[in-house]
């Protein structure tokens, strides 16, 4: 990935930069971005740690001496992995994490061996989010539901589980703590740090905070996180009946506006206000009795289980608008393609038609003897002349024709149009080709008032050219059946044929121009354009246009026109 350097940093960047994933482009043009690609951000991560771990065991202690909301490995877990550079940096990156656990523990009143056993599974735990998330989630992109699902399964479910058994037993061992309670205060508490505090890190990209530049979208921004913060308070503080669902439809208004950033910052405060609440005594919570850690966690399973979900919508969302634009662009790019080709064909047949027109004239002068006495073997290659220059002229009619069809030059007057009447004319224009000698042509009417909304003339030249590929390419079974019929909504006419039929394969790319499915060096004239101009035709009208073959028993061409 080509990245632009900011203005601050480094004209080169270390060695082990190229190798690490990378979520989004370094570009600094946003400050909120900018601070996860700073030199300093290891200090000042190390530092929030400390501040978060006291908060945390000062505030949020539920079972024993086992936190509820544990904010610290979030941060660690995020602002590493967003600054991953290299086994080096790593290294530095633990110690100061490291550094910051033991101060917070130290400064919260716990003795040195808690700090310790504290310290060593805390950088367990982020250590293994890392390696986890690096591992399983290597694209760090929790904008796309794979990328979420992983990150969320990897760094946030699986990680924090070593770390709490280790810690369940140490505090066993230690106070006689109740192993159950600390086990799962831990790992419930940890997950949901990592899970939000860490998704909402990762989310912090610079394609996410461009929407927030428009003044519009901040003034909105800032109106839904006032009524998610005043429905919380509502939920988790005043209320002490079970009605935490009803942030779920702020999280959705969230997710369809602002996406994956929204969400995730609108889960951080879901998160402190249901577990903030149920620490303080208040809200919903107080119903799981009077143990604190099963007040925490029902909190924590509200979250999680109740709210995190909507994440994964977000990044469905978010994944939808991706394709959608890939699709717009590919889109703009084939239409763009498209009316290239358009102009190219009608140059080209504009440029044909003139010498061919000449070459015409010449041969038939030459052929009735206007240029001089001929004999018998010039007359001939006269008009094999006339005729080889009669069908370039064809030709560049029908890519003409193809291409004002495309470009939308092709102007249809919709009528109502006798269909056995057109099957008629069309029979009889057919049954004076050359190639149609020996072949039998019939006209079948099923029903009365087969009158179809079309365009008499477009109508005919697709009947027209359906029946001259039946009697070219299908000839062999001796008759050729044009038929009427009513369908419910309109009028159906087939073409039909007992010649060798098509595969399923050649049926998929029949209306392709200029693909003539491998019969280019076979005796039948034709240059592959003629049902794309059909197929372009009928749809024009308002129709449908298909085939029904089975190889060896022929084939049968339709066409769908509303009725009259």
């Amino acid at each position: 990935m080509s990245r632009a350097l900011a203005p601050t940093e480094p004209a080169a960047a270390p060695p082990e930069a190229a190798s690490s994933p990378r979520v989004d482009s370094p570009v600094a043009v946003n400050s909120a971005v900018a601070f996860f690609r700073e030199p300093l951000a290891p200090i000042f991560t190390a530092i929030a740690v400390l501040v978060l771990v006291v908060l945390a065991i000062q505030f949020a202690r539920t079972a024993g001496l086992v936190a509820g909301l544990w904010g610290a490995g979030g941060v660690a877990v995020a602002v590493w992995l967003r600054n991953a550079r290299g086994p080096s940096y790593d290294l530095c990156f633990a110690g100061l994490l490291a550094t910051g656990i033991t101060a917070g523990e130290l400064l919260a009143g716990n003795s040195y061996g808690l700090t310790a056993l504290f310290t060593v599974t805390n950088m367990m735990e982020i250590g293994g989010a890392v390696l986890l998330a690096r591992r399983f989630a290597p694209t760090l992109n929790v904008a796309t539901v794979d990328g979420a699902c992983r990150f969320l399964l990897s760094a946030a479910v699986i990680a924090p589980i070593p770390a709490a058994v280790i810690t369940a037993g140490g505090l066993y061992l230690i106070q006689g703590a109740d192993i159950l309670h600390a086990f799962q205060t831990w790992w419930f508490g940890h997950a949901l740090g990592i899970a939000v505090i860490g998704a909402f890190g990762l989310s912090l990209t610079r394609r996410h905070l461009v929407m927030l530049r428009n003044p519009f979208r901040a003034a909105e921004a800032a109106i839904l996180l006032a009524l998610l913060a005043a429905v919380c308070v509502g939920v988790f503080f005043q209320s002490q009946v079970q009605v935490g669902f009803i942030v779920v439809p702020v999280l959705i208004l969230f997710a369809a506006r602002f996406r994956v950033l929204g969400v995730a910052t609108a889960l951080v405060l879901v998160a402190i206000t249901a577990v903030g609440g149920a620490m303080l005594g208040r809200g919903p919570f107080i119903s799981a009795g009077p143990d604190l850690a099963d007040q925490a966690l029902l909190a924590q399973l509200m979250v999680l289980l109740g709210c995190m979900p909507i994440l994964l919508v977000a990044s469905l969302l978010e994944e939808r608008d991706r394709l959608s634009d890939r699709a717009k662009a590919g889109q703009l790019r084939a239409e763009l393609a498209s009316e290239a080709k358009s102009r190219l064909l009608a140059n080209v047949a504009h440029e044909i038609k003139s010498p061919v027109g000449g070459v015409i004239g010449i041969g038939e002068l030459w052929k009735t003897g206007q240029l001089g006495a001929v004999t018998p073997t010039q007359a001939e290659m006269a008009e094999m002349l006339v005729k080889t220059a009669r069908q370039v002229e064809a030709l560049a009619h029908d890519l003409l024709d193809v291409a004002r069809a495309e470009s939308g030059a092709v102007k249809v007057e919709l009528r109502p149009t006798d269909v056995p009447g057109v099957l008629e004319d069309v029979r009889r224009a057919t049954a004076l080709r050359p190639e149609a000698e020996g072949i039998a042509i019939h006209v079948v009417s099923e029903g009365d008032g087969l009158i179809a909304l079309a365009d008499s003339q477009r109508l005919t030249q697709v009947i027209a050219n359906l029946a001259s590929n039946a009697v070219k390419y299908g000839g062999a079974g001796g008759v050729v059946i044009f038929r009427a019929s009513k369908i419910y909504d309109g009028v159906r006419i087939e073409v039909i044929d007992r010649g060798p039929g098509l595969s399923t394969e050649k049926q998929a790319q029949l209306f392709e121009p200029f693909n003539r499915l491998g019969l280019e060096r076979s005796t039948v004239e034709g240059h592959g354009i003629g049902l794309a101009l059909a197929k372009r035709l009928v749809e024009l009208q308002g129709g449908t246009i298909g085939v029904t073959s089975t190889p060896g028993e022929g084939a049968a061409f339709w066409v769908e026109l509303p009725a009259a």
